[in-house]
């Protein structure tokens, strides 16, 4: 069995758990006024999603503050594969809306400390494939038929938080991240050569569910030397997730090996650190600026630990336990605007959003792209009532990854994303 050939797509399955930070899969912010100003919102941070951004400005809630906010992902991707002249492959992805949002609930405990509870989801998309688009029997000779191609990722955070306003112009807050993720992938799991035996042997569907907990924290600092400056700070921990799931490959038995076995794999969600400006140069009339940087290259392997034994020989033989990203640390550049007009604001955004992912590692099921990003929103606001609406255009840079022995999956990429949200909050 080490003379096993074990084509790309097996890999694959390692590279699943990336998705759970995966650029261009993670969700860019959080909020319909936070994300219509373009996510630049770490020095303002003046409403219910202030858990997810700076829970410092937890501590401006003088009355108790209840909010809520519902988004809809709508990605579109195409792929292309040429060779020689020819195109092997052309293929759009299954249109598919993946839902997401944050809810939050503060309450003062006096005139200067605020406790709140923040549940929201930092990660949330997906990807699936007609299985005949990628079935090519000139490139995948072993595969006799086409297969399933989808991916499935979904993190949850539980987030109890504190602040407290230190004087007129400092507050600082923290809040404890308790993260939920789960991970589903369906893809072909490869084949082999048998140097005993005249006839190749297609491994068929590979499958796999998994879920785990981390624990990691947010810490934040709001400075407001004038009405019209304030400045932020904020600090996310790296979070470490135990995964644990069971993997299935449909024609494993033909060689007289198990079907399926448990898994285990930790993933660490990276460091986040972000600052931010707001400036107010006249009255209703606010800009922001964010830089926020995410440490994607603590990402640099992954590990699978297969709990059977032959499992456990199988992928170490063919090295198809562990993979490598090669993920580079990246900077996103955040711009934002909000103007009201009596009770209704109008507002719009822009963020730069760059690959950590080099071509070596860029997939269809797992894709990273550089983004321009656009927002757009309006809001209303009547006593305690504010009620937002946001829309979030996300344009992909073309990825076009060579084929050569290097690159794990060449083709010509290209995906964009379509957002509409709305939030409703209420302070009393």
């Amino acid at each position: 069995m080490k003379k096993t050939i074990i084509l790309g797509p097996i890999v694959m399955l390692l590279f699943a758990s990336p998705l759970l930070m995966a650029n261009g899969l993670n969700l860019n912010g959080l909020g319909a006024r936070a994300i219509s100003m373009g996510g630049a919102f770490v020095g303002l941070a003046d409403d219910y999603s202030a858990v997810f951004w700076n829970p410092a400005g937890i501590a401006h809630f003088k009355k108790k503050t209840l909010g809520f906010s519902g988004d809809l992902i709508m990605p579109s991707s195409t792929y292309k594969l040429e060779m020689l002249g020819m195109t092997l492959i052309d293929a759009q992805d299954k249109p598919n809306t993946y839902p997401s949002g944050i809810a939050a609930y503060y309450h003062p405990l006096s005139d200067k400390l605020v406790a709140g509870l923040g549940i929201y989801t930092p990660s949330g998309l997906g990807s699936e494939w007609e299985g005949s688009d990628f079935y090519v029997p000139l490139i995948s000779p072993l595969q006799n038929q086409p297969y399933k191609m989808k991916s499935f990722i979904g993190v949850v955070t539980i987030s109890p938080a504190v602040a407290y306003q230190v004087s007129d112009a400092v507050s600082v807050g923290a809040s404890l991240n308790i993260n939920y993720g789960f991970f589903n992938l369906s893809r072909w799991a490869g084949g082999t050569v048998l140097p005993m035996a005249p006839f190749l042997v297609d491994f068929g569907q590979y499958e796999e569910e998994s879920s785990g907990w981390g624990i990691g924290g947010t810490f934040g600092v709001l400075v407001e030397p004038s009405d019209m400056f304030s400045l932020g700070l904020t600090f996310r921990t790296p979070t470490k997730v135990s995964m644990s799931g069971e993997a299935s490959i449909s024609n494993f038995s033909l060689l007289g090996l198990p079907g399926t076995s448990e898994f285990d794999r930790e993933v660490t969600y990276p460091m986040w650190v972000a600052g931010g400006l707001a400036f107010h140069p006249i009255e209703n009339l606010t800009f922001t600026l964010d830089a926020q940087y995410t440490n994607w290259a603590k990402l640099d392997e992954l590990e699978t630990e297969f709990k059977d034994t032959i499992w456990q020989a199988q992928m170490a033989g063919t090295a198809a336990d562990v993979m490598e990203l090669k993920w580079d640390d990246a900077v996103q550049i955040r711009f934002g605007a909000e103007y009201w007009l009596n009770k209704v604001a109008f507002r719009a955004g822009y963020y730069y959003d760059p690959a950590p992912a080099p071509d070596e590692t860029m997939n269809v099921l797992i894709p990273s792209y550089t983004f321009n990003a656009f927002t757009f929103g309006v809001g209303y606001k009547m006593n305690g009532l504010h009620v937002d609406a946001m829309l979030e255009y996300l344009v992909g840079k073309e990825r076009n990854v060579a084929v050569n022995t290097v690159n794990e999956q060449p083709g010509i990429y290209n995906l964009s994303i379509i957002t509409p949200g709305i939030s409703i909050s209420y302070m009393w």
